[in-house]
């Protein structure tokens, strides 16, 4: 089977494309994968460089969700619909929403990973003001979810959210996201201290949060500084604060080197569809200390430790309980590593895909 995959090489999409990607390729499907956002640094490709039957077309289009995008979406949507005629592939894997409208005879899926109006409501507890970029927004994926054959949630929580918002009910399945197990030291020696990864410009993640206490131990705090549209304040421009380290972006080694040491992982996002991040720790064995949000909810159930939802004060409190009782704490890493191993992993999202990509196969050679 041929699939042809878009990505953007901004966030979590590229680790999901990257474990999606590879595990086609190594089931002996074809791959063309498209990237938007930025061009990628080298040490984001090299992960595809013993692949068979993959071609990559990188490019720096705009992405969706950025302020003033408008014109090179137009762009974008052109050179996909060429890349269509070009490679000719049997389905069409849209990690965006945009490209869902295009006008093409082959079944297409549209996989929902967020969206800027329930980032705007987790955020912000409101709809998004009305503006004519707005109206522009809801409609570009309006559309690219009603063309599709299949839509896509990586969780139960966004697949409300998102026929809440754009309508659609009844064709949108929810296939979680997986990591590679064999990728993560779960077997070192862990050190007193806490890691946390997530945007430190992005609210929905608000690492920040950590900052606003004093903690009982080391805090890492991993992730970009620097918006793909501006620089942010605060924070992210390097303010002190004792106990904290900001390590800013990280390499894939660097961040597995860090959960490989780390005995807790804070998971402190307010808006999170799935999160990776939280399931890489895990494969890890950190313990796994979590917003009280629906989301980590569904996804971890009893395997996380909870501190109330959006609350400084809390979640100092829950990294005090478990780094002070060294039997609770590896308890909890246990039970996220339990949970992480048998619900998420790569190989069950891949099945999972090859299963909805056989039956739009079938069904359009039916037709």
């Amino acid at each position: 089977m041929h699939v042809l995959m878009t990505a953007d090489t901004v966030g979590g999409v590229w680790t999901y494309t990257r474990e999606l990607v590879s595990g086609l390729s190594n089931r002996g499907h074809h791959v063309t994968l498209v990237s938007f956002g930025k061009l990628p640094c080298t040490h984001q490709i090299s992960w595809m460089h013993n692949l068979r039957n993959v071609e990559y077309r990188p490019t720096p289009f705009s992405l969706e969700w950025m302020q003033g995008c408008e014109e090179d979406i137009d762009c974008s949507l052109q050179y996909v619909m060429d890349l269509i005629h070009e490679v000719k592939p049997d389905v069409l894997h849209f990690n965006q929403f945009a490209y869902g409208a295009i006008e093409a005879p082959i079944p297409r899926i549209v996989v929902a990973h967020s969206d800027v109006i329930s980032w705007w409501q987790a955020v912000h507890g409101q709809q998004p003001p009305d503006s004519e970029w707005m109206t522009w927004y809801r409609q570009l994926v309006t559309s690219g979810l009603n063309a599709a054959d299949r839509v896509i949630a990586p969780s139960e929580w966004m697949r409300t959210r998102i026929e809440d918002n754009y309508g659609g009910g009844g064709r949108c399945l929810v296939i979680y996201n997986g990591r590679s197990p064999g990728i993560f030291d779960s077997h070192l020696e862990k050190n007193d201290h806490v890691v946390s990864a997530g945007r430190v410009w992005d609210q929905a993640k608000q690492v920040s949060l950590l900052a606003e206490r004093a903690h009982a131990v080391p805090v890492w705090i991993v992730g970009s500084q620097e918006h793909p549209e501006k620089i942010t304040s605060g924070y992210a421009a390097g303010t002190a604060v004792p106990g904290i380290t900001f390590c800013g972006g990280q390499s894939e080694q660097e961040l597995r080197t860090l959960f490989a040491h780390a005995s807790i992982y804070a998971a402190t996002s307010r808006y999170e569809p799935f999160g990776l991040a939280p399931v890489e720790a895990a494969l890890s064995r950190c313990a796994l200390v979590a917003n009280d949000i629906p989301t980590f909810r569904e996804v971890w159930g009893e395997a996380a430790y909870y501190f109330r939802a959006n609350d400084a004060d809390s979640l100092a409190e829950a990294i005090r309980t478990l780094s002070s009782d060294d039997r609770l704490r590896k308890d909890y890493g246990e039970r996220a590593y339990d949970c992480a191993r048998s619900k998420y992993s790569a190989e069950r999202m891949l099945d999972a895909y090859e299963h909805v990509y056989g039956a739009l196969v079938s069904q359009e050679a039916a037709a």
